[in-house]
């Protein structure tokens, strides 16, 4: 009986818990400024959840900068003044494609050089061992001398 009431209940809440989760349409001025909205969003990061967008996001904090990019565009600010500012608050992490300069090299080319040096790893690990066992797969005595 108190599962079955438990049950209801949780079917009941379940539109509240969908409609608090949902993202409230932005009142936008025209279709262009929708599009501006979205390309924008998705150039930037979300700060809590580090690998999905802002557009893609649903932490409280992606919300709230959602808004405010909202309110910015609202304002008359340019892509370049609201990426500067959320850049001076959340750093270069924001930008989901940062700019390539000597602050952000080890996030642009780290992953290039781990794979390297992996690379180099593997090989001097292969030549060590063809070195150690240089008559592996070829039999001894096999001579056209023999024949």
């Amino acid at each position: 009986m108190i599962r079955r009431a438990l049950l209801w209940l949780a079917l009941c809440l379940l539109p509240v818990v969908a409609y608090t989760q949902a993202i409230q349409p932005l009142p936008f001025h025209d279709r262009a400024e929708e599009v501006r909205f979205q390309k924008l969003t998705s150039e930037l990061r979300c700060p809590m959840c580090q690998n999905e967008t802002l557009a893609d996001s649903n932490a409280p904090i992606a919300h709230d900068l959602r808004r405010q990019v909202f309110e910015m565009i609202q304002a008359g600010k340019s892509d370049d003044e609201i990426k500067t500012y959320l850049v001076d608050r959340y750093s270069q992490f924001v930008l989901y494609k940062p700019p390539v300069e000597p602050s952000t090299w080890l996030l642009w080319f780290g992953p290039l050089a781990l794979l390297a040096a992996g690379a180099v790893v593997v090989a001097v690990q292969v030549r060590r061992r063809a070195r150690q066992n240089p008559t592996v797969g070829t039999p001894a005595n096999d001579t056209e001398d023999d024949w």
